[in-house]
């Protein structure tokens, strides 16, 4: 539990919806995370974070104060705050063994904690570029953004290789169905993360 920051508080098959227990360490866009199930490992990349009221009838008001004068002058509007992050979901491992890029059989239960993977179990799951079908398959709005930072993200973590890139953009190609426009743009792009 030491790592687990989170708590998930909707859920399908191939997404879910989780609250960060502190509002003020969220996860950050593109991350890869893991809950743990029935034995299984499941993973999924955080595709959106939103900061918002607690009651979605009730919206913050502005103060004209800086956010050190509100935490002084007004602490409790921050008790009225939460953080929630979307996951969409990208593979899952059975009893410690190989990863399948897919979804799971069943949802991943409510309540259950969201912890960040660990930098051996990112470079395990990001080795193969499978993951790119699945995220595709869950029409994510801001997906060319997504990639883009998970690719940053990998090259800053020293786990990919001009190899690696080059798979990543043939799929990339293959699931956006072959736009012409859209893989230009998204390969220029790529070329400036590196």
């Amino acid at each position: 539990m030491e790592q687990s920051f989170a708590e998930i508080i909707e859920s399908n098959l191939g997404n879910y919806l989780a609250q960060a227990w502190d509002i003020e360490k969220p996860p950050i866009f593109g991350s890869l995370v893991e809950v743990e199930t029935n034995n299984k490992k499941i993973y999924g990349i955080v595709t959106s974070v939103a900061t918002k009221s607690i009651d979605s009838t009730h919206y913050p008001f502005i103060y004209k104060k800086t956010e050190e004068e509100l935490k002084r002058d007004q602490p409790q509007i921050f008790e009225f705050l939460k953080t929630i992050f979307n996951v969409s979901i990208i593979g899952y491992s059975e009893n410690n063994s190989k990863i399948y890029y897919q979804i799971p059989d069943s949802a991943v239960k409510i309540h259950t904690f969201v912890k960040k993977c660990e930098p051996e179990v990112e470079r395990v799951v990001y080795s193969q570029t499978n993951f790119l079908y699945v995220l595709f398959s869950n029409n994510i709005d801001n997906i060319d953004e997504l990639l883009l930072v998970i690719l940053s993200n990998l090259n800053n973590k020293k786990l990919i290789s001009q190899k690696y890139i080059e798979n990543f953009c043939y799929d990339f190609s293959l699931l956006s169905g072959n736009d012409y426009k859209r893989l230009k743009l998204f390969l220029k792009r790529v070329q400036n993360i590196f």
